[in-house]
């Protein structure tokens, strides 16, 4: 059995706000908590390496159910986004999968990294499955198939709906909406309700809307895992 490789940022701060971000917690725990359950093996990256910060809104006692509580008091778990693999070290062919967990530092480090779009376009073509949750689905913006094209065009994708950018204050923030985004690299898509638990797949791509779906991704990932 090969390994999965979760994907985390590197940026602890909004560049034109003085606020902090990060990684939110819970979509990096249920993911990797149904992945674990399953018996996968989960690696953890970063653009740079080292440490990933975890966004302090995702931490707030309204937003941490019982999972994320355990595997935020795991000293394990905690090392290791604290010492995250470089994307310059990983070996793509090592992996089965790749998840990009979101919050909003994403925005600054996931699209323009030659390194993560190369890492996810060897697994694609390997066969296995690329997959995001949130704010994470904006490092799919650039990926390219063997042929160079978008990797999502024409594919049915999900992600940080506008109107749950707007819901939060933060459309104004960041660089670009992420759902306007992946419709500008010719995805579909295609959303729930806002908050809502919602996950698509589609040509081994697997993505889900917001903050909730983490878990309902690494379903799908699974599912897909299992047929191969």
């Amino acid at each position: 059995m090969k390994k999965i490789l979760v994907v985390v940022t590197n940026i602890s701060k909004y560049p034109n706000l003085k606020r902090a971000t990060g990684l939110w917690l819970g979509e990096a725990v249920h993911f990797a908590a149904e992945m674990e359950k399953e018996g996968y093996q989960i690696d953890y990256v970063s653009p740079k390496g080292g440490h990933t910060p975890l966004d302090p809104h995702s931490l707030q006692a309204e937003q941490m159910t019982e999972l994320d509580w355990q595997y935020y008091s795991n000293d394990d778990f905690l090392n290791k986004l604290s010492t995250t693999l470089s994307a310059d070290a990983i070996n793509p062919n090592d992996y089965d999968a790749i998840y990009y967990a979101g919050g909003h530092g994403v925005m600054w480090d996931f699209p323009e990294d030659e390194n993560l779009q190369s890492i996810a376009s060897k697994i694609h073509a390997n066969g296995g499955i690329v997959s995001a949750v949130c704010h994470g689905a904006v490092a799919l913006l650039n990926i390219k198939n063997a042929e160079d094209n978008y990797l999502i065009a024409d594919t049915k994708v999900t992600g940080f709906a506008n109107t749950e950018e707007i819901a939060v204050g933060l459309d104004k923030v960041v660089p670009f909406l992420t759902e306007a985004e992946l419709v500008r690299r010719g995805a579909n898509y295609v959303k729930g309700e806002d908050w809502a638990v919602f996950a698509v797949a589609d040509n081994r791509i697997v993505t889900g809307q917001n903050p909730a779906s983490g878990g309902a991704v690494a379903k799908e990932v699974i599912q897909l895992l299992k047929s191969m």
